[in-house]
C-alpha cells in the first residue's frame, strides 16, 4: 500500500509526519520525493528539501550522505533567466523505517517563497525481528 504526504514548507522549518504505531510492526520505505515552487514563473532561489528519521535542532542547508538519520534529499533552483531553466536533484535511501519523519525547509533566500513538497511511501509489514531493529537503529541515531 502507496501512503501520500504534502505539504508546503517555507524557509527554515521543520514539519513532523506521524508514523509511530504501538507495536512497531508497520514499517514504511520512501519511494519518490518531489518538490514544486508556489509560484513557478516568479523564483529566483534554491531550496533543499531534507527527510530526516530524527528531528533536528534546526533546518540547514547541508546535505551530508554519511549522516545515518538522513534518508531523503530534494534540490530544487529556479530562475526567472530563460539562461538559467530550473534544475532538481531527488536523493532517497531504500532504508525501512517505522518511526515518524521529518522534513526540513531550507532557502538560499530566506525571503523566497515557501516550496511544496510531495513524498510517497511503501507501507510494508514487519516481523518483530524487523520491528526490533527499525526501532533500535532509530533509537541509536537519537541526537542528544
Amino acid at each position: 500500500m502507496i501512503k501520500t504526504f504534502r505539504g508546503k514548507s517555507a524557509h527554515d522549518t521543520i514539519d513532523t509526519i506521524v508514523l509511530h504505531t504501538n507495536n512497531g510492526l508497520t514499517g514504511y520505505k520512501m519511494k519518490k520525493l518531489q518538490l514544486q515552487f508556489t509560484d513557478p514563473g516568479d523564483v529566483n532561489t534554491e531550496s533543499i528539501v531534507k527527510v530526516l528519521t530524527v528531528e533536528p535542532t534546526a533546518a540547514d542547508g547541508e546535505i551530508d550522505f554519511s549522516d545515518e538519520t538522513l534518508i531523503g534529499s530534494a534540490f530544487i533552483s529556479g530562475s526567472n533567466s530563460p539562461n538559467y531553466p530550473d534544475e532538481v536533484v531527488v536523493v532517497f535511501d531504500n532504508v525501512t523505517f517505522n518511526q515518524d519523519i521529518y522534513v526540513t525547509h531550507f532557502n538560499a533566500n530566506p525571503s523566497a517563497e515557501p516550496v511544496n513538497w510531495y513524498i510517497e511511501l511503501e507501507q510494508v509489514k514487519l516481523d518483530l525481528n524487523q520491528s526490533t531493529v527499525a526501532t533500535l537503529k532509530n533509537i541509536r541515531n537519537e541526537r542528544p
